[in-house]
């Protein structure tokens, strides 16, 4: 439970003070005021001014906000410092820069993953990698390094031989045949069907081969790999609108849920889990719902090509029906995350 709460405040921590510095730093940039910069919400734990500007840590870090004066244009007292008295290039640069700082984000820490930790490729053989506590294969002792002779009899001469092996057993107890070291030695485990996954599972990993990169190849690998994270996702999503289908949804619960288990296999398997959550927050920020990033960069298009912002009584309603939109996901999300929890999905 504790590592599951560290790890979960780290992960959001991390994303909401990448996202939030985005809009600080080009709100500063374009003349604007930014009253308070907050990571969290609710009470005040640290706050500290620096100039014009209060930065605090709050108690729920669920989140972030940058108080930035005149977002409202009503109640703007910055005068030509205001956001609403900027022109619209400089507010739609402001708004997207939350995005792109999560976009960047992974870009660096896959750069300094394959750096300094180097580039991981699947070892072929069935030798063990990392074994998660908790689960069958840790439950039956199983350890890092552990070399897989047969499953159920059966010679296992690769690591793909011992994942075929898993999957054809799901809930059925398997002898599993083991060398570590010079000694030799038999144990049983059961798979578990991981619906996440769509798949039996012990909760180990292959081992893997390491190399180290110079500079120039752990950034061209960053890039890579975050488009091709990002492609993935893109293609998720389209096929979850396209199947009017949330049951992938996770919210907070979810989230902190599978940042403890990731947390488990070591700090390298989190950042890639933070980096991966980066990518997601980029896109749905991006989402055109008036209560997110996307929406008031949709209004400010529709302002830029009518020359004037939309007025009140319709910014009411799509700020509603916005908030409607949102709450209607977190419930969704919400509802998965009771699911999994109670089901151990």
């Amino acid at each position: 439970m504790v590592l599951t709460i560290a790890a979960a405040i780290f992960v959001f921590g991390l994303l909401v003070l990448v996202h939030e510095l985005g809009h600080f730093v080009t709100a500063k940039l374009t003349g604007m005021r930014v009253d308070e910069f907050a990571i969290g919400f609710g009470p005040k734990l640290i706050s500290h001014r620096w100039g014009e500007t209060v930065y605090s840590i709050r108690a729920v870090p669920l989140g972030g906000f940058n108080d930035i004066a005149g977002m409202d244009p009503a109640d703007n007292d910055a005068g030509e410092r205001g956001y609403c008295e900027k022109p619209v290039r400089s507010r739609m640069i402001v708004i997207l820069a939350g995005s792109v700082m999560n976009f960047l984000l992974p870009v660096l820490i896959f750069f300094g993953i394959f750096f300094f930790s180097g580039v991981s490729t699947p070892n072929p053989e069935p030798v063990m990698g990392t074994v998660i506590a908790g689960k069958p294969a840790a439950e039956a002792g199983l350890l890092e390094g552990d070399r897989v002779l047969s499953l159920n009899g059966q010679p296992v001469e690769s690591w793909t031989d011992f994942v075929q092996g898993v999957r054809d057993n799901t809930g059925e107890a398997v002898t599993v045949t083991v060398q570590r070291g010079e000694d030799t030695f038999t144990t049983t485990m059961t798979p578990v069907y991981d619906s996440g996954a769509k798949r039996a599972m012990v909760g180990v990993m292959s081992s893997v081969d390491t190399r180290y990169p110079g500079l120039a190849e752990a950034a061209r690998l960053a890039v890579q790999k975050t488009a091709a994270i990002l492609y993935m996702m893109m293609d998720a999503l389209y096929r979850i609108l396209l199947e009017l289908s949330g049951a992938e949804l996770a919210g907070p619960i979810g989230v902190a849920q599978m940042a403890g288990e990731v947390a488990q296999m070591g700090f390298v398997p989190l950042l890639n889990f933070a980096a991966f959550l980066s990518l997601n927050l980029g896109i749905v920020n991006l989402f055109p719902i008036p209560a997110l990033d996307g929406g008031h960069f949709a209004g400010l298009c529709v302002e830029a090509v009518r020359g004037k912002p939309m007025g009140q009584k319709a910014m009411e309603y799509t700020q509603k029906i916005g908030i409607a939109l949102l709450i209607l996901l977190m419930v969704l999300a919400t509802k998965n995350d009771i699911v999994r929890v109670f089901t151990g999905g």
